[in-house]
């Protein structure tokens, strides 16, 4: 799997370990992060991932920031985006199953790394689980492509 992973500076504390276990687990990583400690603004970051995922160049995407946000809030007015922030493994797994998520964010400054290992683990390895859940996607779908166009 190809997964786009973006932090700002709060989240570069534990970008080289997320960056790690990504590679460990096999899949191939597309490093959109900033990578100083400089304060930046995250949808800088959120945005390029959000639209890597949505054009298919990624298949899933990681944001990382202090409390997972601004990346989220970011990363969801990308038409065909559905970022969800998760604070533990059952969050993880439910959003994936459930909600068909494509692009998990992380709080850096609330969660430790141990316990982001875990989140994303869980988040990468559960499946979208269709039936009644694909109803309601294509619900929340259709209400994003009629609009679109709006301003």
């Amino acid at each position: 799997m190809k997964v786009a992973v973006g932090n700002d500076h709060r989240g570069l504390c534990v970008r080289p370990r997320v960056l790690g276990l990504l590679a460990e687990l096999g899949h191939e990583v597309h490093d959109l992060g900033a990578s100083g400690p400089a304060g930046v603004d995250y949808p800088d970051y959120a945005i390029p991932v959000a639209e890597e995922v949505a054009a298919g160049k990624a298949d899933r995407g990681v944001l990382i920031c202090a409390t997972g946000h601004g990346m989220c809030i970011a990363a969801n007015k990308v038409h065909g985006i559905r970022a969800v922030n998760s604070r533990d493994v059952i969050d993880a797994e439910l959003s994936r199953r459930h909600n068909d998520s494509n692009i998990l964010c992380l709080a850096a400054d609330l969660l430790g790394e141990d316990q982001i290992e875990r989140i994303i683990r869980a988040w990468l390895l559960t499946d979208f689980e269709g039936g009644r859940h694909t109803r309601r996607r294509e619900k929340v779908d259709a209400y994003e492509k009629s609009h679109e166009n709006r301003t």
